[in-house]
């Protein structure tokens, strides 16, 4: 059995970072966006079978006990056990047979039991239900021949959920665990946030889509697809996707004119210091407030995030792992803050190394890896490559997630304890 730790942390705990001006960490931009994001407020009612990945926006609390009644935990036979003196074995005459769903208003006579099916109420008297094949009948006689305990098998009313209690608490995203417990509480429907919408600008002369002629120069779209799935598993409303020419003019008229229609703008590319980087300045004439703009990360450092004056937005690099590792790292967060989502525990944890790494000090450096086994003392080990290359996707489907080399770190050995931050909802 694997042996997990999981992180409380959400941050990459690298302490102090030399040669990082003007970048600020993992754990402060996280900081930041939740400080400078203003969660929806609008909700509706959903039923629960379309309620699976919404957030939940008032509490659900049970309306009555759960079970309402003292009801049978298998098929058999409902008795006293105080009926089961002496030594045994000991015979009881079947009374009446009682299938689930059929009402029961008779009492338990002394000596006597009951015919009872799984889920079918427990007549007045019976303190257990002895499981069919724990006993021999003949006609309407039972024997017995091992003593039985009070309370066996019987699930008695409110020992899951007693009235008023809190199921499932405001800002859980609803999962089919949780749409169960709503239904047992007695629930149809449920009050969530509303979705998330968002747009996706991809930035670059150079970018091309599916069918279109390359060129000498031209490259793949990558970041669309890869960006729209990554937002449609966590529950974003996807309303438009775009392609951005290099021009500060057209990227401002197109950001401005999806300031308010959507919740969230993400762009990919644009977003370094070049001369044909044009997010930023463009974000600039439209007056937004830049909460952060770049990180000390590899890859990814130029991600920034910000907000217009009715939008949120997101600055992802243009490479395509630099732009899938920071939204795996800063996406869901953002998401989580928008929908007013309870984020809960971290799902990060520790695994060891299969093999050496070397790692330049200076910033935090994510590696895409794999689970390849487990030691001999139940930790999981990963398999990595050996540098993070920033354009290179070709080995994201074998990953399993990213593992975090620390700022300070230079040399670790095979065996060494590193964060793993897993790919689960991208």
């Amino acid at each position: 059995m694997a042996v997990i730790e999981k992180i409380r942390s959400v941050g990459c705990g690298c302490g102090h970072m030399q040669g990082t001006k003007g970048l600020i960490s993992i754990d402060d931009a996280l900081l930041r966006i939740v400080q400078n994001t203003v969660p929806v407020r609008e909700t509706e009612d959903l039923p629960l079978a379309l309620a699976r990945g919404r957030v939940l926006a008032s509490s659900v609390r049970s309306r009555g006990q759960v079970p309402a009644f003292d009801n049978a935990a298998m098929d058999g036979y409902a008795i006293c056990t105080a009926d089961l003196r002496g030594a045994g074995p000991w015979e009881l005459s079947i009374r009446d047979r009682i299938a689930a769903g059929q009402p029961c208003d008779e009492r338990l006579l002394q000596a006597c039991a009951f015919q009872v099916f799984t889920g079918a109420p427990v007549p007045e008297g019976a303190d257990a239900v002895v499981m069919q094949e724990a006993v021999d009948r003949t006609g309407q006689t039972i024997v017995l021949t091992q003593a039985v305990e009070p309370r066996t098998n019987i699930r008695f009313a409110g020992e899951d959920m007693v009235a008023g209690k809190t199921v499932v608490p405001a800002g859980r995203r609803l999962s089919s665990r949780d749409i169960a417990a709503c239904a047992a509480a007695g629930h149809g429907t449920v009050r969530v946030r509303r979705l998330i919408t968002a747009a996706l600008i991809v930035t670059g002369d150079e970018v091309r889509q599916v069918g279109e002629a390359r060129g000498k120069a031209g490259i793949r779209d990558v970041n669309t697809p890869m960006l729209s799935a990554a937002m449609g598993a966590i529950g974003i409303a996807l309303r438009s996707t775009e392609i951005a020419g290099d021009s500060r003019g057209s990227l401002r008229e197109q950001i401005k004119a999806l300031d308010g229609k959507v919740d969230l703008i993400v762009t990919t590319g644009g977003v370094s210091v070049g001369e044909e980087d044009h997010v930023k300045p463009a974000l600039a004439d439209l007056g937004a407030r830049i909460a952060f703009s770049g990180v000390a990360i590899k890859p990814g450092k130029p991600v920034s995030f910000g907000r217009l004056s009715r939008t949120h937005w997101l600055g992802l690099p243009g490479n395509p792992l630099s732009a899938f590792v920071t939204w795996s790292l800063f996406g869901p967060s953002l998401f989580f803050a928008m929908a007013g989502q309870d984020e809960g525990e971290s799902t990060r944890r520790h695994v060891v190394t299969s093999r050496p790494i070397k790692h330049t000090p200076g910033r935090c450096e994510l590696r895409p890896a794999r689970i390849v086994g487990m030691d001999a003392l139940g930790r999981e080990i990963v398999e990595f490559e050996d540098a993070s290359y920033s354009g290179r996707v070709g080995t994201l489907p074998d990953a399993d997630g990213l593992i975090f080399l620390s700022s300070e770190t230079d040399i670790l050995p095979e065996g060494a304890l590193v964060e793993f931050h897993p790919f689960q909802s991208i």
